[in-house]
């Protein structure tokens, strides 16, 4: 969504939940996209039918079975993806805002940490950082990319006391990070996001 160009302020790649596509999720971001912000929406590499054996299909980032080539895959995927948005600005400086959803929020923060694009914020939405990470190997990193979790108040999968504890192992890592919480579910919030973004 938007224009390559020199105009162009901020370049915001956002990643999709568990079982969404690209072209549907990417709608989502329409109420601040346009002007000054481009909007890219890459897709997951594994797709699969939702129920059953055909009707609509979903995508997934990656799943317990070869999990580390799963990851070493979609970071090196969405690094290409990024050197080839950016082959269009040139020597124009645009800020790269990495927004990721549900699943995608891991993706993000993996992406962040273990890919070679140059990220200037990492926005955790309705999701928690992937448990497994060690914080104090990539705390230098994470303090660079202004980190920002947003959340939903009625959010079913990151709930009050999830972000309470997420919260907790942020702070005991000495991770700078602010929290945004909306008026909402487990969603990205048109609202929220104009109110934050726009």
């Amino acid at each position: 969504m938007g224009d390559p160009s020199d105009k162009i302020e901020t370049i915001w790649f956002v990643l999709h939940g568990y079982a969404q596509l690209a072209e549907n999720f990417i709608k989502e971001f329409g109420s601040i996209a346009g002007g000054t912000k481009l909007i890219v929406a890459p897709e997951a590499l594994n797709k699969f039918y939702i129920k059953g054996t055909n009707g609509n299909i979903g995508a997934t980032w990656m799943t317990k079975e070869d999990r580390e080539n799963e990851i070493t895959d979609y970071v090196n995927y969405l690094d290409d993806l990024y050197a080839e948005i950016l082959k269009y600005f040139n020597e124009h400086q645009a800020k790269i805002i990495v927004l990721g959803f549900s699943q995608g929020a891991a993706t993000a923060v993996r992406w962040a940490v273990k890919g070679a694009s140059q990220l200037n914020k990492l926005i955790v939405w309705g999701s928690p950082l992937p448990h497994d990470m060690e914080f104090h190997s990539c705390r230098e990193l994470l303090n660079a990319l202004n980190l920002t979790l947003i959340v939903g108040d009625e959010d079913h999968y990151f709930t009050k006391e999830l972000l309470e504890k997420e919260i907790s192992r942020l702070n005991k890592s000495k991770i700078d990070h602010g929290v945004l919480v909306f008026k909402g579910k487990h969603e990205i919030n048109t609202e929220a996001l104009k109110k934050y973004f726009s």
